[in-house]
């Protein structure tokens, strides 16, 4: 006694494929909220923003306290804002968040240690 009923045969597979085809979805759409092309440009216009930032804060100094250490110190941030602009022109944006992220640390980090000396 087979049943050719299509509810039957295979059902469990097709409801679970179904399932999982409709969980995966929304959870994407909940992950990525920008399409890749608007993550580039909004960290792109994230690293252009803090390299004029950067670039303010720099002749600030320069004009407080002379000093090649100041201008390398920010000129490594201009730099490294640089970088991942290019990165985030290439597609690399979220190796281009993390540099940014830590680069500002460092940056920061060093500009402390130059105020103490």
């Amino acid at each position: 006694m087979t049943s050719t009923d299509p509810d039957e045969v295979g059902g469990e597979q097709m409801i679970g494929l179904k399932g999982r085809t409709e969980e995966s979805e929304e959870p994407d759409e909940q992950r990525r909220p920008w399409s890749p092309r608007e993550a580039r440009r909004i960290r792109m216009a994230a690293a252009g923003t803090i390299m004029a930032v950067v670039a303010v804060v720099l002749v600030l100094r320069l004009s407080a306290h002379p000093s090649l250490l100041t201008v390398g110190v920010y000129g490594a941030g201009l730099v490294l804002c640089g970088v991942v602009i290019e990165l985030s022109r290439r597609g690399r944006t979220r190796l281009g968040t993390w540099l940014l992220a830590v680069g500002l640390v460092a940056v920061a980090a060093a500009d402390q240690l130059l105020g103490s000396l």
